[in-house]
């Protein structure tokens, strides 16, 4: 790059920079490491998640409407919130649903972790899971949906399966009941992975709507682990 002129190399720097970027903030863009992030795009079927429980009173009120619906999701957990919370993660497993690892402390920092603490991390909660429902989680979600190099190293070592999703409901951010039901519902296609919130206030209002209506447009809502026909547990 010595013979290029500098708005040249600077260039070159800038867009390497970006597919950096990108390539880290889209987990489906496979940059770092292979990720799931739909199903069979031929069968119409769709699959709910759930992610950053167990948490009070929100995640018992969801295991309560996904019960009265008789639909399956998966709950990709955060290992520190688990202590304390034995009796409700043996509930989501006894009805049905599938637990996920979504680390252990979902630091705000943790996207600046070398391969050893992502390794704690994911030791960390599959043991906490372990110890409450006697499996151990093959199915793992990057927070936030950063991938690093790290972060694929670890992954690699602990033996699990990257699931991202290609339905984002933003639920985090929408507060908003009727554009929150319409983003998801516009986003719907063949093996759709919705990604909701266990903490989302607003999803615990649109959700019967959102279950209701996809089965009305010909939607089967099957869980995650038949959706892209991976083993939940190791």
């Amino acid at each position: 790059m010595a013979d290029l002129p500098w708005y040249i190399a600077a260039l070159v720097i800038f867009v390497y920079s970006l597919m950096l970027y990108l390539g880290s903030y889209r987990v489906n863009s496979q940059f770092f490491l292979p990720a799931v992030c739909s199903g069979d795009g031929k069968k119409k079927q769709i699959a709910i998640s759930f992610d950053d429980g167990p948490v009070s009173p929100q995640t018992p009120e969801l295991l309560d409407l996904l019960k009265s619906k008789q639909t399956p999701a998966a709950f990709f957990c955060i290992g520190n919130r688990i202590r304390g919370k034995e009796a409700l993660i043996k509930r989501i497993h006894e009805e049905g649903h599938i637990i996920g690892n979504h680390t252990y402390s979902h630091s705000a920092w943790i996207d600046l972790s070398m391969t050893s603490a992502w390794k704690h991390e994911l030791a960390a909660t599959a043991s906490e899971v372990q110890r409450v429902i006697g499996l151990r989680p093959r199915l793992f979600r990057p927070p936030y949906g950063v991938t690093t190099p790290n972060l694929a190293g670890a992954v690699k070592q602990e033996g699990l399966v990257t699931v991202g999703w290609n339905v984002r409901s933003l639920d985090t951010v929408i507060k908003e009941d009727g554009k929150l039901y319409d983003r998801v519902m516009r986003s719907l296609q063949p093996g759709s992975i919705i990604l909701f919130h266990d903490t989302a206030h607003a999803t615990l209002r649109i959700l019967p709507s959102v279950i209701d209506d996809a089965r009305k447009q010909g939607y089967e809502i099957v869980r995650l682990d038949t959706l892209i026909n991976e083993q939940p547990y190791a």
